[in-house]
C-alpha cells in the first residue's frame, strides 16, 4: 500500500469540516461521487471516497479570481489530497 493511501480515505463530513474550519462559508455541499468511478479505491459503501464535488460560497473569495478561490479550496483540502482523495469538482457560487 502506497504511503498517500495508508490513513483512510475522507468522507464528505471530514472534508465539509475541513472547509467550514478554513473558509468559513455561506453556502457549503459535498457530495461524494465516489460510486460513479467504478475501479477506484473510494468507490465503495464504506461513505470515504475518492472523487468529490464541492458546492461553495465564501466571503473569502469575494475579489479574488476564480483560479484563486479554486486554490483556497484545494489548500483546505491538502490533507486528504495526501491521504488519496483524487478528484475534486469545484463550484464557487
Amino acid at each position: 500500500m502506497s504511503a498517500a493511501l495508508s490513513h483512510p480515505l475522507p468522507t464528505a463530513r471530514d472534508l465539509e469540516a475541513a472547509l467550514r474550519q478554513a473558509l468559513q462559508p455561506t453556502t457549503l455541499e459535498v457530495i461524494d461521487e465516489s460510486g460513479a468511478h467504478a475501479g477506484h479505491a473510494g468507490a465503495n459503501a464504506e461513505g470515504r471516497g475518492t472523487h468529490f464535488r464541492v458546492r461553495i460560497a465564501s466571503p473569502l473569495f469575494e475579489g479574488k479570481p476564480r483560479v484563486a478561490r479554486h486554490r483556497l479550496v484545494y489548500d483546505a483540502l491538502q490533507v486528504f489530497i495526501a491521504q488519496g482523495l483524487h478528484a475534486i469538482a469545484i463550484e464557487v457560487l
